[in-house]
């Protein structure tokens, strides 16, 4: 049996000195045995594929809210792609597959329900109440919300996945000084996280346009990296139906983005000559990224989504409606503390904020549940 000692080996004959290892992470808050035969990443990964939070993904909004239709991507579709994009780029780059994928898979774990509009909402309502962002609240899902383990609070995960979640070291508090003890860049494996977030969401949302009819082929015409991928696909197939088009043009940008991601990064590891994963700490500011050139195309794609898709009037009359349930709710909650589930309400200690309480409520709910809820509360023919 292959077991975790040996598993340790590999990785210390096989990745790159600047990737983090697991026989040296840094540690659990809460001291725990080793398994017999999983790495200490390979543990994380497994434990926030099993949380409720993960497996209610699969009902939040990525665009389109989730009874637009069974195609669209969910919150679990699209982490599930940007944990397999982030696992290649992380193999290519010699660095740990197991970390990298273990942040993928956890980094939407914080999101509301309805997406971002969700989001913006939520962060008006708490401002006076301590404030609300997404990789803030997955943070707080793993460290405290989840409590699968009668030991202590949250997943007790590893200061490596703990940084990746949150996406910058130095930006928030971690809960224990001396375990977790912040310093420089984030190691190449929470970076490659945030870039295979962007390539994923980027060219699904293409997809998911293309398919709700909000967005027109035409339209992509003057976008450089569609136009530039399009001579290149038209050249190599004939008589393409507008769908396989679609789905060829999406695989062939996410190759080209990723392809260039790999380089670019390789040719900065060299640049800044970076040897171990202190170097990348100290000198890790920009490390991984795009070429100039493809960060420019990049750049023209996400304003294209940010004008024609996520400003689509259809678009904003779903953020809109999202914006009414999630204030009206909060509003419902905090006014009369009584309608809140008591066995919700028993899971929390003195030293919480009711309003703290109700957005983590909120912000746990699908897409589906908050409506059920809305309904519930404001529509007298509705069930209680």
């Amino acid at each position: 049996m292959r077991n975790r000692n040996h598993l340790e080996e590999l990785e210390s004959q096989t990745l790159a000195p600047y990737a983090a290892f697991s026989a040296q992470s840094k540690g659990r808050m809460y001291p725990e045995k080793e398994h017999d035969y999983r790495t200490a990443f390979q543990r994380d990964r497994d434990r926030i594929v099993h949380t409720s939070a993960f497996r209610r993904l699969e009902y939040k909004t990525q665009v389109f809210v989730n009874h637009e239709g069974d195609y669209y991507r969910t919150r679990l579709t699209h982490s599930l792609e940007v944990a397999q994009i982030g696992r290649t780029i992380a193999r290519a780059l010699g660095v740990n597959e197991n970390l990298a994928e273990a942040i993928c898979l956890a980094h939407d774990l914080g999101h509301t329900p309805f997406g971002h509009s969700g989001q913006d909402i939520m962060a008006k309502l708490m401002k006076d109440h301590g404030g609300f962002e997404h990789n803030k609240q997955s943070f707080r899902i793993v460290t405290v919300l989840e409590k699968p383990y009668p030991q202590f609070p949250g997943l007790n995960l590893t200061y490596e996945v703990l940084e990746g979640i949150t996406k910058h070291a130095s930006e928030y508090d971690m809960p224990d000084g001396n375990l977790f003890v912040k310093e420089g860049y984030p190691c190449i494996e929470a970076q490659i996280g945030n870039f295979a977030d962007e390539i994923a969401y980027n060219n699904h949302d293409i997809d998911d346009g293309l398919q709700s009819g909000l967005l027109k082929l035409e339209e992509l015409k003057n976008i450089e990296i569609w136009q530039t991928n399009y001579e290149k696909v038209k050249n190599q197939h004939n008589n393409l139906s507008d769908k396989q088009i679609r789905r060829i043009m999406v695989k062939s940008i996410i190759n080209q983005l990723v392809t260039d991601l790999i380089t670019y990064t390789t040719s900065q590891i060299q640049n800044l000559n970076i040897k171990t994963i202190d170097d990348v700490r100290k000198h890790g500011k920009d490390l991984v990224g795009f070429s100039p050139e493809i960060k420019k195309m990049n750049t023209q794609l996400k304003r294209f989504l940010f004008d024609k898709l996520y400003r689509h009037y259809r678009v904003e009359r779903m953020a809109e409606k999202a914006q009414r349930v999630i204030s009206q709710l909060f509003k419902a909650y905090t006014d009369n503390p009584k309608i809140l589930p008591s066995q919700f309400l028993d899971e929390y200690d003195q030293s919480e904020s009711f309003e703290r309480i109700v957005c983590d409520y909120i912000a746990g709910m699908t897409d589906r549940y908050a409506l059920d809820e809305y309904a519930k509360l404001f529509d007298p023919h509705s069930k209680v």
